[in-house]
């Protein structure tokens, strides 16, 4: 499965961003979705997932309340709405997906180019 995510940019703190992922795959609505971010020098690390009917969803407790994300599988596309958004949520977001409802990394086979966000305070 080939993942293009879009929706990055420039935005100041308070300021709203949405990503989304757009999936090859004719299967997607098999798949379980994940946002991560990452920036220089550290790990990527765990934003939101949502399972493969979109009934379940979680997010890093960073994200909590500010973020949302979604998905339509006519489309074959996962959202992640981002609000009130902070200088520390800067990072290149990626998304990817997985056989396993799971927020680790390495189980995900399957990961987007990324997407720059930037936000300014």
């Amino acid at each position: 499965v080939q993942l293009q995510a879009s929706g990055g940019g420039l935005v100041q703190a308070g300021g709203s961003l949405r990503l989304s992922c757009v999936a090859s795959e004719r299967t997607f609505s098999l798949l379980n979705m994940g946002w991560f971010r990452q920036t220089p020098g550290k790990e990527r690390e765990f934003v939101s997932g949502i399972n493969y009917s979109g009934g379940s969803t979680r997010y890093a407790d960073s994200v909590k309340g500010r973020f949302t994300i979604s998905r339509d599988n006519s489309k074959n596309t996962v959202n992640l709405q981002m609000n009130n958004l902070k200088p520390e949520d800067t990072a290149v977001y990626y998304c990817a997906a997985g056989p396993g409802y799971t927020i680790v990394t390495d189980d995900f086979p399957r990961w987007g180019q990324g997407t720059q966000v930037t936000v300014s305070s």
